[in-house]
C-alpha cells in the first residue's frame, strides 16, 4: 500500500510535494485537454508554491522522455512477444498506447520532476494555518 510521506504517493497521486494533503491539479480529470496541466499556484495546506520559477517543469519535458519511451516498450513487447503480432502491428500498438497514455505520462513526468525539489514535512500544514 503506498503510506502517505513517501514520495511514491506524491508522484502517483498528484498530491502536493511536502504536505501531500491536496491535489496539485485544478481538475482530477486528466483526459479533459483543458485541464490536463492546469495547477494551482500554491497549496492551500501548506503554502508551497508549484511554480518554483518560470519555466520550472520545462525540466519535466527529460522525465516524459524516459516514461513515453518505457510505455512504448511496453506497448511493443505486450504486442509482439505476448501476443505475437506483426511489427507493423507492433508499432500501431506503440502510437495508439502514446495517445492514449499521453496526459498520464503529462501529469507523471511533472509530478516526479516537483518531487525532485521538495521532500515531504509531516507538519508543513500545521505551521502554515497557524497565525504569526
Amino acid at each position: 500500500m503506498l503510506k502517505k510521506g513517501s514520495k511514491l504517493y506524491s508522484i502517483l497521486t498528484g498530491s502536493c510535494p511536502k504536505c501531500q494533503e491536496e491535489s496539485m491539479y485544478v481538475s482530477k480529470n486528466m483526459y479533459n485537454p483543458k485541464e490536463t496541466l492546469r495547477m494551482h499556484e500554491h497549496c492551500s495546506s501548506c503554502g508551497t508554491k508549484y511554480k518554483i520559477e518560470p519555466s520550472f517543469f520545462y525540466g519535466a519535458m527529460y522525465v516524459s522522455y524516459g516514461l513515453g519511451t518505457a510505455f512504448a516498450v511496453a506497448a511493443f513487447v505486450i504486442s509482439f512477444l505476448f501476443l505475437g503480432s506483426s511489427l507493423k502491428t507492433a508499432f500501431f500498438a506503440i502510437i495508439g498506447t502514446l495517445i492514449v497514455f499521453m496526459p498520464v505520462i503529462m501529469r507523471l513526468s511533472r509530478n516526479i520532476w516537483i518531487n525532485f525539489f521538495f521532500r515531504y514535512d509531516s507538519q508543513a500544514a500545521e505551521r502554515f494555518s497557524k497565525p504569526q
